[in-house]
Parts: structure tokens; C-alpha cells; sequence
């Protein structure tokens, strides 16, 4: 799965807000250990012209996610999303509707405090409107009370009842704090028009001290992380498909004592893949090489024998390629992966033959996850393998059933996780862009892989699938939900 969440590891909520008397502001006041913040605008409580305000102060773990990165855990620039999610937390005050907030990079070192009077502001110190810091051993002002910003990255969260979450796009700020051409400070929160003569009283979000594990403050990291392995829904090409539907994917897994690792002589660089015909028995490859077609980037102009691969990831390398038809279509072929005259691994593939049908296609599912256990726990990768078989599918029968349905394999299918306790929906479908919830498949079907740490202890949760309809162009979710639960 293509999902990581870092949770902050500092907040606060400034503010210049009059204290209870309506006559000193409270300027000084800091709410670093509150399990709240809180932004709003209020205009004209203290006499007609009198402007409060409240801003949020939020950082997050960015040398985590550097590390992540280094370590390949998350993909390059460019092909993972950042979101900045803030959690609305209910509260019995009035709630402002139809108004924007500003989110922007700020611009010096803060410290968090620890403060929690929300309502009398009667806890100083740390960060606040005037101080970035302040000790004992002295204050170090904001250079603009209220915080210093960056002009730039700058983003906009718009809400229409108040109650939403923010679920922003930022990946612009973090990866300019990954590569370190800036530095993070985290970002800072407030109202969009903060100087208009009309009160957007008070909007609060879950803070990191909060009880509520998946409410805390996170920087939520995307991206599809599916493995496409055609190995087992190899087609011929077609003139009935497109040239990026006539490629097919092949993958190479180099397990080592159970663990993935790079082969030594090719790392992270190119390998090559030759096709053959079966002997006679089909038990191994015989022959010549099998021409395959050129479309000069897999398999270059020149030279139809060879295909060039690629790495994935650690252990993990694919090869693209079409292979045409012949008179008489090759009932299994064999994949040899090589680099020069030393060859790495022997596979085969069985091409199936792309036809058009009379009628358009609506298909049912049965679906099981095979290996599902009672109970994972928080340290774990686990791996969810999926049985999937059509629904009206009936076995010929004479005295017994002579056949095994196909544990058939689903172009586009997606996963969500659900709380049981509630409902709640932990990881929603991410059938958007990012597709970080995407099916993987490989010969043996459909799979994907859950980081349970994204998952509070001592809950039971449950999985739930969607696949996706070319027919009717939309995402039919299934009723069936596979239940387990997450220890510590």
C-alpha cells in the first residue's frame, strides 16, 4: 500500500485575544500541551474597531521522512503526493461557515510550551503572539507578532458548513524541507482575511496530545505502490487494443534467504529479458529467441530479441513488452532474465488471446482473502492474498464437479479500512490520482500489503474492496468485509 502517515511532533495555538476582563490581551499566553488549536477572527468585542485573533503553529518529523526516502520506503520526487490533514474537533461555540484559511511555511525556529488554558490564556512562556521562544533564559520576539510566514509556498483551505478537516496537497513544502533548500519550521494556520470588519469566531482541530489516536495532526504521505506482474494475464497483441494496452509486465522478485536484495552485478541499473518457445513437453525453454515487438523504448529498433528491464525496487526489477501472435500461438513461453552472458532466472508465461465480445460485459465477484489471521500486530507488515471468482460461475457437473474456478485477476481494484467499534473509515479508497490503495497482482491473483503502525492497538478493523466497472465507469464497493484485530 501506497500510505504513510508522520505524526507532528510539535503545535501550538497563538493568539492576541482579550482575557476575560476585555481589557489586556493575552499576547503571552501559550497552548503547546493542549489537545486543541484553534483559529478564529473576532471583531469588535472590546469596542467597535477591536480585532482578535488566533493562529495555529503545527511541525512535523521531516527528518523522518528524509530517511524514508534515503532508505526507499518512499518513492522519488514526483511520484508520491504530501497532504497536510488537520482533524475538526466539535465544540459548543459558534462555528464560522463559507470562509477560507491560509496555510503557509513559517519562517523561524518556535518552540512548542506547555500550556493548556484555552479560555483565561492564564499559562505564558514558549512560543506565543510576540515570542517565537521565551525562557528563563531570555525571549526571542517573532520578527511580526503573530509569527513570521514565507511568502511562498503558500495554500488555501476553503469551507463551506465548518466543519470539514483540512486535507491540503503540501507536497511543494515538504520536498523543498526533504532536499533542505528550506528549512522546516512547519506551517502556520489562520483566516484568510483577517483584517475585515466582521467576526469568523472559532474553528478548532485536534492537537498531537489529543486521545484520539487518528484525529492527531499528520503530514499523510501517497502514492500508488501497486506491482502490475502480467505474468498470469499475459495477452497477445492486438489491432483491438492500443499500443499501451498491447504492453504487457513481467516481474523478477530476487528473494534472498526471505528477504528481497538487489542482484550484485545489476543494482539499481538495466536487465534484459529474452523470450523462448517450450520444448516439446513444455518443461523448458528450446529454440531460438522469440521476436518481439519493437516499439523502441522497451524493446529498441534493431534488435526484437532482447527486451530492457528495469529496477522497482530493493530485489525487485520488470520488463515491458508486446509479443505478437503467431499462426499457431504459443501455448506457454518462457522468459529467460540475464545482463550479458549470465542469466539470473527462468520463468514462463501462458498468452491468452484478446477478443472482442457481442455484448457488454457487467461481472460479479466472489472474493475471499485467503491468509486473513484473527489478529496482527503493530510491528508488522502484513500481506492480504484475495481469492476472486466470478459470481454466477457453475462447475460442469457429471457425478462430481470437474472443474476449479480461476482465482481470476482484477485490473483495478481497490481496499479501504474500517474501525469496527464505529465505522470509521481509518484509510478511505484512494481511487483518486494518487491510487494509494491499489490491488497488486502477480500470478497467484490479487494482494496488498497494510503497515499495521497506521493502526491504534486493541481495535478490531475490518477490510472492504471496490473494483472498478469499464462498463458502467464507476467503482462498484462490495459488502463483504474481512475482520481482524491489532494488538500491540
Amino acid at each position: 500500500m501506497g500510505i504513510k502517515r508522520y505524526t507532528a511532533d510539535a503545535d501550538n495555538t497563538i493568539t492576541n485575544a482579550y482575557k476575560s476582563n476585555l481589557t489586556t490581551r493575552g499576547t503571552g499566553s501559550n497552548m503547546g500541551l493542549s489537545d486543541s488549536m484553534e483559529v478564529f477572527r473576532i471583531y469588535g468585542q472590546q469596542d467597535s474597531g477591536s480585532s482578535e485573533l488566533s493562529r495555529i503553529l503545527v511541525q512535523f518529523p521531516v527528518s523522518e521522512i528524509s530517511t524514508d526516502r534515503t532508505n526507499g520506503v518512499l518513492p522519488p520526487s514526483g511520484s508520491v503526493s504530501f497532504y497536510l490533514r488537520l482533524f475538526n474537533a466539535k465544540h459548543p461555540f459558534t462555528l464560522p461557515r463559507n470562509y477560507d484559511m491560509i496555510v503557509s511555511t513559517i519562517s523561524r525556529a518556535w518552540n512548542e510550551g506547555t500550556g493548556l488554558d484555552m479560555e483565561n490564556y492564564s499559562d505564558s512562556g514558549s512560543s506565543n503572539w510576540n515570542a517565537a521562544s521565551s525562557a528563563s533564559s531570555g525571549v526571542t520576539a517573532w520578527s511580526t507578532a503573530g509569527g513570521d510566514y514565507e511568502a511562498e509556498p503558500r495554500f488555501t483551505a476553503s469551507f463551506v458548513d465548518g466543519t470539514e478537516d483540512i486535507e491540503l496537497n503540501v507536497s511543494d513544502a515538504v520536498e523543498r524541507w526533504i532536499v533542505g533548500s528550506r528549512t522546516n519550521y512547519g506551517f502556520g494556520v489562520r483566516m484568510e482575511n483577517e483584517t475585515a470588519f466582521s467576526s469568523s469566531y472559532t474553528k478548532k482541530f485536534f492537537a498531537r496530545e489529543s486521545e484520539f489516536f487518528f484525529s492527531r495532526p499528520v503530514i499523510e504521505a501517497r502514492w500508488d505502490s501497486s506491482t502490475r506482474d502480467d505474468r498470469g494475464n499475459f495477452f497477445f497483441s492486438s489491432s483491438l487494443a492500443t499500443s499501451e494496452d498491447n504492453l504487457n509486465t513481467l516481474y523478477l522478485y530476487n528473494n534472498v534467504r526471505g528477504r528481497l536484495r538487489n542482484i550484485p552485478d545489476v543494482g539499481t541499473g538495466s536487465i534484459y529479458v529474452s523470450v523462448y518457445s517450450g520444448s516439446a513437453d513444455n518443461s523448458a525453454p528450446s529454440g531460438s529467441r522469440i521476436v518481439k515487438v519493437q516499439d523502441g523504448t522497451h524493446v529498441i529498433t534493431g534488435n526484437p530479441y532482447v527486451v530492457t528491464g528495469g529496477y522497482v525496487s530493493t530485489g525487485i526489477y520488470s520488463a515491458s513488452f508486446a509479443l505478437t501472435a503467431a499462426a499457431n500461438p504459443l501455448t506457454t513461453a518462457f522468459d529467460v532474465w540475464h545482463s550479458g552472458t549470465t542469466q539470473y532466472n527462468t520463468s514462463s508465461f501462458t498468452p491468452k488471446k484478446l477478443d472482442a465480445s457481442a455484448y457488454n460485459p457487467y461481472s460479479k465477484y466472489v472474493i475471499n482473502i485467503t491468509n486473513l489471521r484473527d489478529r496482527y500486530y503493530r510491528n508488522e507488515t502484513a500481506q492480504f492474498r484475495l481469492y476472486t471468482r466470478n459470481k454466477d460461475w457453475t462447475p460442469t457437473i457429471y457425478v462430481k464437479a470437474s472443474s476449479v474456478p480461476e482465482n481470476l485477476i482484477i485490473d483495478s481494484g481497490s481496499f479501504k479500512i474500517v474501525r469496527l467499534v464505529d465505522n470509521f473509515e481509518v484509510i478511505p479508497f484512494g481511487t483518486g490520482s494518487e491510487n494509494h490503495t491499489q490491488l497488486s497482482f502477480d500470478n497467484s491473483g490479487s494482494y496488498f500489503d497494510l503497515d499495521m503502525t497506521l493502526l491504534q492497538a486493541d481495535y478490531a478493523y475490518g477490510v472492504k474492496f471496490a473494483f472498478y466497472d469499464d462498463g458502467a465507469q464507476s467503482w462498484n464497493e462490495y459488502p463483504d468485509i474481512f475482520k481482524f484485530r491489532v494488538e500491540e
